[in-house]
């Protein structure tokens, strides 16, 4: 008995229509991109359950994506937010425990460029996912990185939310600066280091522009660099802000500055223009950063912000 046209239909069509529907399944499971190594990363069909953070400012990223109670391990340095103290320590970044990792049983590990590869080889060896991320010299990488952390959690919507409420405020301390004329000369100085500050290498020096200053240690290409008394006698700095971990040792510091014989006639210390900047939230690349380019502009340019100092 001949098949009728419906049943022949079906039966010609129904083996095509599953290998396309197999084809489509497949490509939406094995869509690859590539992490800031260049290595091939399986993306995810949804949102990792468990993911191990490498690095502080990626632990603050996932937490502002609402992605705390999927983060199950971070490193000793992710104090930020609270929440995140509370949670295993894999270790340091330069010296995190392959064997502690393994055991959170991660199904999503976001590591940086400053971990060690042979770590990072290991963790992949152990066939867990393992996304690295790189960071960025100027302020505007921070908005990609975002985008890259919640394309890899499958929280792409969030991380464009996040990215535009920064980008608002980026602009509105733009748009308070208008096009300044003066840009005083900035020294950065990181507490109980000497005199250690930020370099040409630092996206730091991104941020003081964007703050509507000039780094006198943008011309050393390093990220940090140590300056010698008479460096700042001869570059002369209108403002120092110093990263510190507290106001006290804020104090401490200033009170250093302007007693030290060597530095008493520089302008900023004659001034007292001696400013703190939280040190935890300037040296994450993390959403906070916005926080010290509004803190740095409204120091440098107080009447752009309705201040008199």
């Amino acid at each position: 008995m001949r098949p009728g046209r419906p049943a022949m239909a079906f039966a010609i069509l129904a083996p095509l229509c599953a290998l396309w529907l197999g084809a489509s399944s497949v490509r939406g499971q094995v869509r690859i991109i590539k992490d800031d190594l260049g290595r091939p990363f399986p993306l995810p069909a949804s949102t990792p359950a468990r993911i191990v953070s490498m690095a502080p400012n990626i632990t603050e990223i996932l937490f502002a994506l609402g992605l705390g109670p999927n983060v199950v391990g971070v490193t000793r340095f992710c104090d930020y937010p609270p929440e995140a103290r509370a949670l295993p320590k894999i270790g340091g970044l330069i010296d995190p425990n392959v064997e502690i990792i393994q055991s959170l049983a991660p199904d999503l590990v976001i590591a940086f460029r400053g971990n060690p590869l042979r770590v990072i080889d290991r963790l992949s060896g152990l066939k867990l996912p393992t996304f690295v991320l790189d960071i960025g010299n100027g302020f505007d990488a921070l908005y990609p990185l975002i985008d890259r952390i919640g394309l890899v959690t499958r929280k792409e919507k969030e991380a464009a939310a996040l990215g535009s409420v920064l980008k608002a405020r980026e602009k509105a301390v733009e748009d308070a600066l208008g096009t300044v004329a003066a840009r005083p000369r900035v020294f950065v100085i990181l507490y109980s280091q000497g005199l250690w500050t930020c370099g040409g290498g630092s996206y730091l020096t991104d941020v003081i522009a964007r703050a509507g200053g000039v780094n006198i240690a943008a011309g050393m290409p390093k990220k940090w660099v140590l300056y010698s008394p008479e460096r700042i006698l001869r570059d002369n700095p209108d403002a120092v802000f110093v990263l510190s971990k507290s106001g006290a040792d804020f104090e401490k510091a200033r009170d250093w500055l302007s007693h030290d014989a060597h530095l008493e006639s520089v302008t900023a210390v004659a001034g007292r223009r001696i400013y703190f900047l939280d040190e935890n939230s300037a040296s994450r690349f993390g959403p906070r950063l916005v926080d010290i380019l509004d803190e740095m502009a409204r120091e440098l340019h107080a009447d752009r912000f309705g201040g008199n100092r």
